[in-house]
């Protein structure tokens, strides 16, 4: 019989990645998810039956532990970029890695990957990054021959990166940014993905390994890069972090009072915290040279999904072509 791996999260944005190479890779997969209704598509990366996706509840032990049994595998692919009430990090990036490692070891599964960050920091200002790195401290204390991955920032034709930046170039002639010259290394989903692969099939030595692209830029440099692809001129505006700190504080204070109803989705204090370091490989950390993984770069991948953000869309090169045949 077929191996089984369990992949909480499985139908995020690595998560379905990583779906979709074990799938390929002849694998049964339980996609352990708070809404299966909405990751149904899931099912079709795989044969009739080979892909099923469940409720979990990965705050609940007896909910984690049920997604769980006979496992093989599992993989955590659960994180947060923002809290939104009972999902705080604390609950999700440390007691749910935690509570997912424990029950890993409880019922003697062999094997299990866990997706960090690039900037886990147990001495952090940043809520998101002290979380992140408690998570990574309690995997390896239950499964100590664990693999956990930090990548980078992560692009694809799901992020919240480009996508997010894209869609505000659409508002006027200034898109602005905090941070502007924080470094970053970003890293394609499928990459991470394929890490993940390899270190379910035994073929990653148990550890750390931090995830970056072939090219590192600074914040500003990366929203040229956007602009490029997508054929818009706009002036990239960096804040100084004092004014992106009150515009933060302002923005949560409005999620506060308003109990959550109007979530901060633009910037907050916890992620300009995060903003003032660079977010790049350390130098002597394991990373894609020692998986045997070359990266992808950004230019191969970024048109293909960006195109939407042009100001004539998929008809942005054909227009291109057509005033070059204008007399």
């Amino acid at each position: 019989m077929s191996k089984l791996v369990t992949i909480y999260g499985g139908s995020g944005f690595v998560g379905r990645y990583i779906v979709r190479r074990m799938a390929k890779a002849g694998w049964r997969i339980r996609v352990a998810v708070r809404r299966p209704n909405e990751a149904m598509f899931v099912k079709t990366y795989g044969a009739v039956g080979q892909i099923e996706p469940l409720l979990c509840n990965i705050r609940d032990d007896e909910s984690v532990a049920a997604m769980m049994q006979g496992a093989d595998a599992v993989v955590n692919c659960v994180g947060l970029l923002a809290e939104a009430g009972r999902n705080s990090f604390a609950a999700i990036q440390e007691a749910g890695a935690e509570r997912i490692a424990r029950i890993a070891a409880e019922q003697g599964v062999a094997q299990m990957v866990h997706i960090s960050a690039i900037g886990a920091d147990a001495k952090s200002n940043s809520a998101y990054a002290r979380t992140k790195a408690a998570g990574e401290a309690a995997v390896l204390r239950h499964m100590p021959d664990a693999v956990i991955l930090r990548p980078s920032v992560i692009f694809g034709a799901e992020d919240q990166f480009f996508n997010r930046f894209g869609a505000m170039t659409r508002m006027g002639p200034f898109l602005p940014i905090a941070a502007a010259a924080t470094k970053f290394q970003p890293v394609y989903v499928d990459d991470v993905a394929h890490a993940a692969e390899l270190a379910l099939l035994g073929q990653a030595t148990p550890g750390v390994y931090e995830l970056g692209g072939p090219r590192v830029a600074s914040f500003r440099e990366l929203m040229a890069t956007l602009l490029e692809v997508i054929q818009r001129r706009r002036i990239v505006l960096g804040l100084p972090f004092w004014i992106a700190g009150i515009m933060a504080g302002v923005l949560d204070l409005v999620q506060f009072v308003s109990f959550g109803l109007l979530k901060n989705k633009v910037l907050t204090r916890d992620q300009l915290h995060n903003l003032a370091h660079d977010n790049v490989v350390n130098d002597g950390a394991r990373g894609f040279d020692a998986l045997g993984i070359i990266p992808t770069t950004m230019e191969s991948v970024l048109p293909e999904y960006l195109w939407k953000f042009r100001p004539a869309g998929q008809y942005a090169d054909l227009m291109r072509s057509g005033r070059k045949l204008r007399p």
